[in-house]
């Protein structure tokens, strides 16, 4: 079977019309195809134009595989993380960069490339060759620019006092340009994919200037130590190592908030930060809704194409919950395939509003099953129970929980693929839902019947169909007019396993 799953493989990579880059849209097809042509003509200008010399390749030789254990060692948890992933790659680039010539630092990074797939992280494969184009291309550039420095400033050799100073500055000047070049290559190219992305706060967080200025700092020292004596980087690539650690750890807390499957945040984190925001809610006096969000019959999913992809299916509501909500709500798993939204400062009719075209958006979405080009794809739906709190009230978080839990069980009992809305209520039951019901609680136009069917034995399920002309102050469908509501016994579950 692995071998069957091998030759598949092989197959694929062989013939050109499989592979993924053709789904790409044609402007970012092309901006991938490009970067990586142009790189192969900068190498073979540059291979043509070089004086090939032993003292240089064996320097060659012992930082790429100083850089090459670097890669090695990377832990995969780096790029599995949002974002833009910044490694330590490019800090053996630059010394190639600057103190050989041009071609070496164009053919580096393919072999770091090479490493990082095929012993951490197997990454698409025109997306690493992307990638390794766009480090080959700015680092080449800045290797040509660092020798049309006058030799007063910088020059091919490390001189003493004032000259050490200034060729140390023109090395992090070069990266510098180099690094931040790399970066709008790739930035274009994750536009050209997604115009609405927004990287501006990734780019200038702290972790990310730090990272930054970690990548300059060792470059620069890990030059300097080069160009003094080649056995020095016996001491350089420990240090690399050692500091890369030390930055993984912000990058482990993060990963403890967010739920690995979806990228979204976990139960303890996403209810911590609810209680956050509900406290303030309260202390300024405005509305907050939470909303329940359960896949419909996402076992028949698992059942029918395996639990691959299932997770296809929960990765793709986790990015629609995502896109359509805004920067200051919560989004988290809830656990299976239930996720969870809290939306601050929005009133039970936004909020409907809101859910509704959420789901009217996931109704039309269609998750392939695999990586092919033109393969089957799954359609799902979804039901959303809704609650609000207006302002100047208070709830408790549980309080809130259980009424979306019984509004989305509602919405599920009223035949899936709905939203309902319940008020948040105190131990929430038979008894709260029938004082719902009740005179003293009247809806606008609403006419309770019981379902004569539902009256033969005291302790099976009784319906009751409420139309709700307008303005419903008690459970109902936001998108529908008329509910239909199963009431179940006291002794049972409110919620729908």
């Amino acid at each position: 079977m692995q071998a069957s799953s091998l030759t598949s493989r092989l197959k694929r990579r062989v013939q050109v019309r499989e592979w993924l880059w053709w789904q790409l849209p044609p402007r970012l097809r092309f901006y991938v195809a490009a970067l990586p042509a142009a790189t192969l003509a900068v190498i073979g200008i540059a291979a043509a134009h070089t004086d090939w010399r032993l003292a240089d390749l064996v320097k060659f030789l012992l930082l790429l595989c100083c850089g090459m254990i670097s890669v090695a060692f990377t832990p995969r948890i780096m790029y599995n993380f949002p974002g833009l992933t910044r490694d330590f790659s490019t800090v053996w680039v630059i010394p190639i960069a600057i103190l050989l010539p041009p071609v070496y630092a164009a053919i580096v990074p393919i072999a770091f490339l090479a490493t990082l797939h095929l012993f951490v992280h197997r990454g698409v494969p025109h997306r690493m060759v992307f990638t390794a184009a766009s480090i080959s291309l700015p680092y080449a550039a800045v290797s040509v620019l660092f020798r049309w420095l006058p030799s007063s400033f910088a020059g091919a050799h490390l001189g003493t006092g004032w000259h050490a100073l200034t060729w140390a500055l023109a090395v992090a000047a070069c990266e510098i340009l180099a690094g931040r070049g790399q970066h709008f290559l790739v930035v274009g190219a994750v536009k050209l994919s997604d115009p609405k992305v927004r990287l501006r706060d990734m780019d200038l967080s702290l972790q990310a200037l730090e990272g930054d200025f970690l990548k300059v700092d060792l470059g620069v020292l890990i030059t300097l130590a080069v160009a003094l004596s080649p056995a020095m980087v016996i001491v350089a690539l420990p240090t690399v190592l050692l500091v890369r650690r030390f930055l993984e750890h912000p990058i482990l807390v993060a990963q403890s908030r967010i739920d690995s499957k979806t990228g979204l945040l976990n139960v303890s984190t996403w209810e911590n930060e609810a209680e956050a925001e509900l406290s303030r809610a309260s202390r300024t006096r405005s509305p907050i809704a939470l909303a329940l969000i359960d896949i419909d019959h996402f076992k028949d999913v698992n059942d029918t194409y395996g639990h691959l992809v299932g997770d296809r299916v929960l990765k793709a509501l986790a990015q629609a919950l995502t896109s359509q909500s805004r920067d200051y709500d919560r989004v988290g798993r809830f656990g299976g395939e239930e996720f969870v939204l809290l939306l601050a400062q929005t009133g039970e009719a936004d909020a409907c509003k809101i859910a509704t075209r959420l789901r009217s958006h996931v109704e039309g979405l269609s998750v392939p099953v695999d990586d092919r080009p033109g393969a089957p794809t799954v359609q799902v739906t979804i039901s959303i129970g809704v609650t609000a709190v207006a302002k100047g009230e208070k709830e408790e978080l549980t309080d809130l929980l259980a009424a979306a839990d019984s509004a989305l069980y509602y919405a599920k009992q009223a035949g899936r693929n709905r939203v309902a809305v319940a008020p948040p209520q105190r131990n929430m039951g038979l008894d709260t839902f029938n004082a719902h019901l009740a005179p003293h609680h009247p809806l606008d136009d609403a006419r309770p019947v019981a379902d004569p069917r539902a009256a033969s034995a005291a302790q099976s399920p009784r319906v009751v169909q409420v139309h709700v002309q307008a303005n419903p102050t008690s459970l109902s469908l936001c998108q529908n007019r008329s509910l239909s509501v199963l009431i179940m016994p006291q002794h049972e579950s409110n919620s729908l396993k």
